[in-house]
């Protein structure tokens, strides 16, 4: 309903009102935009999102072939 009224009254506008209203919505796309990159990517982003960009930081990280051994994995020497 309001996107029928608002076409409709688009269509009495002049070309400078036109102009004047093209110039609002670029504006509020910009604010949009703006307050969308303000937002950290774990908050904005979706569960699957997160996982990609998990496992993108995960592959770029240095390919290592020392590692720790299963010793300092055992539980009980943690504590040692």
């Amino acid at each position: 309903m309001l996107r029928d009224t608002l076409k409709q009254e688009i269509d009495k506008l002049s070309d400078s009102q036109l102009r004047r209203i093209a110039d609002f919505i670029n504006s509020v796309k910009s604010q949009t935009q703006q307050l969308a990159q303000s937002i950290p990517f774990w908050q904005r982003a979706t569960p699957v999102e997160r996982a990609e960009d998990f496992r993108r930081w995960v592959a770029q990280l240095p390919k290592a072939s020392i590692t720790l051994s299963d010793e300092a994995f055992d539980r009980g020497n943690i504590y040692d």
